[in-house]
């Protein structure tokens, strides 16, 4: 069983790879836009709207998410947080990105 140390490392390194991810699938001219602190930010927002919605306490097979609605709501606590003010159509494109790199590291 791993540390508590060494779990937290393999987290870091997951966020690493997830940042990475979503730069490679941003369009071009997003890449400049968000930084690694704001896609840091959106990775635990989009967590965190998927906890607060009970997404994840979903029994179904399969769960239809709306990823528009994800990153508006992203988008609209990035600006409560006064994080940024960020248009939720660039938003979209992490919270795509952000499903993919989960789909494909279940």
């Amino acid at each position: 069983m791993p540390s508590f140390e060494d779990e937290l490392r393999m987290d870091e390194e997951e966020n690493r790879r997830e940042i990475a991810f979503i730069y490679e699938r941003l369009p071009q001219e997003l890449k400049t836009t968000f930084s690694d602190d704001d896609l840091y930010y959106f990775i635990d927002a989009i967590v965190d709207y998927y906890y607060d919605s009970g997404i994840l306490e979903s029994t179904a097979e399969e769960v239809d998410i709306d990823l528009q609605q994800v990153a508006e709501a992203v988008a609209e606590q990035a600006r409560r947080d006064k994080v940024g003010t960020f248009s939720a159509d660039d938003v979209y494109y992490v919270v795509e990105a952000d499903m993919d790199f989960q789909e494909q590291n279940l």
